[in-house]
């Protein structure tokens, strides 16, 4: 009886031991062969229903986080997709989320600070190679965005060479390369206006106050009955209020000035000067979470995506210190944004839908 236990336990040994050997191998190429014929080469955006649908490739800040990439909000309105601002990380973000390269129409700038543009680069290279683009990818922003664009345009033309080169022209188009830059100008006493309007799509520019930042934008996205506003970098601005009347959607940014405040007394205290004194100036042209709260209040949005946060709480245990005194202050469903996450606004009705591609 003991040897045939003993045997029994030998050859358990030997058959785990072999599954060790060569069924890792076996169930790791069954794992990596379903994980890309669910998801390679097929539109993740085609399951999504008729509406507006807003990506969040950026949720943060030039403050270093390894979760958040700098700002960018892509949107998707049936079949037309659009990318507000590009800050660092994000693009690759954008990737991960499964968004429709082929389906993108143009990028928009809300203003030129680096943090929101310095993804640019790779959105252009994205659009050209993943998106098969045949022309530039047209860039709408303010006064200055042709500059940025003609830079990224010099440093990436020898990197485009080397792709033709190796793909071939039938693969990365050169007509396609880079971006066209269109700029944006709103006339004295003109707080908006339409800038793009195609297939039944609508994006409104929105003049914002980021002083000393000029001009600064925010937009607003209409299709179908539903609506999404994205702020930008502003403090609390009765221009952007008036021109998000309605929405079923505000991003809005929002910077902690208790923990901003706090930062900066620690860093003085530590003798850094100068950056102490930026944690001071930066208050002066970012709004609250309590101010957002307020423009989505009084514009009757019904949902309020706070984003570029400023500090990022890092635990959710933060997040009440972060937003203050903002749930009280507004009525509807109020949310930090976070990388990854997608908010659906089917057409034909009034659901909000949130999820998370990550």
């Amino acid at each position: 009886m003991k040897r045939r236990l003993g045997l029994a336990v030998a050859a358990l040994a030997l058959a785990v031991g072999l599954f060790l050997l060569f069924g890792r191998g076996w169930v790791a190429q069954r794992a990596f062969d379903r994980a890309i014929d669910k998801t390679v080469g097929i539109d993740q955006s085609a399951a999504l229903p008729d509406g507006l649908h807003a990506y969040v490739c950026g949720s943060g800040s030039p403050m270093p986080d390894a979760s958040r990439a700098g700002p960018c909000i892509a949107v998707l309105a049936g079949k037309q997709a659009f990318v507000f601002d590009a800050g660092s990380g994000s693009i690759r973000k954008l990737g991960r989320m499964g968004f429709p390269m082929p389906k993108l129409q143009a990028a928009f700038l809300t203003h030129l600070h680096s943090d929101h543009i310095d993804g640019l680069g790779e959105l252009m290279l994205q659009a050209w190679i993943a998106g098969a683009r045949t022309a530039p990818l047209p860039i709408h922003g303010p006064a200055g965005t042709e500059q940025v664009v003609s830079g990224f345009n010099q440093a990436y033309t020898i990197d485009s060479t080397y792709r033709v080169a190796h793909h071939g022209p039938g693969v990365a188009h050169p007509a396609g390369f880079g971006g066209a830059a269109s700029i944006i100008t709103l006339p004295d006493g003109v707080d908006s206006q339409t800038v793009y309007d195609s297939g039944g799509v609508r994006i409104t520019v929105i003049r914002v106050n980021h002083a000393p930042i000029a001009p600064a934008f925010g937009y607003r996205i209409d299709y179908k009955g539903r609506a999404i506003a994205i702020s930008g970098d502003t403090v609390y601005a009765p221009d952007f209020v008036a021109a998000s009347r309605g929405v079923d959607l505000m991003f809005h940014e929002a910077l902690s000035k208790t923990m901003v405040s706090a930062l900066g007394r620690k860093l003085a205290e530590r003798g850094q000067t100068a950056n102490a004194q930026i944690m001071h100036d930066i208050q002066n042209y970012h709004a609250s979470p309590e101010d957002a709260a307020r423009a989505a209040r009084e514009a009757g949005a019904r949902a309020l995506v706070l984003y570029h946060l400023v500090p990022a709480p890092p635990a959710k245990l933060i997040e009440p210190l972060f937003l203050g005194d903002a749930p009280r202050q507004f009525p509807g469903t109020l949310k930090l944004a976070q990388d990854g996450m997608i908010v659906s606004l089917p057409a034909g009705g009034k659901a909000i839908n949130f999820s998370s591609a990550f």
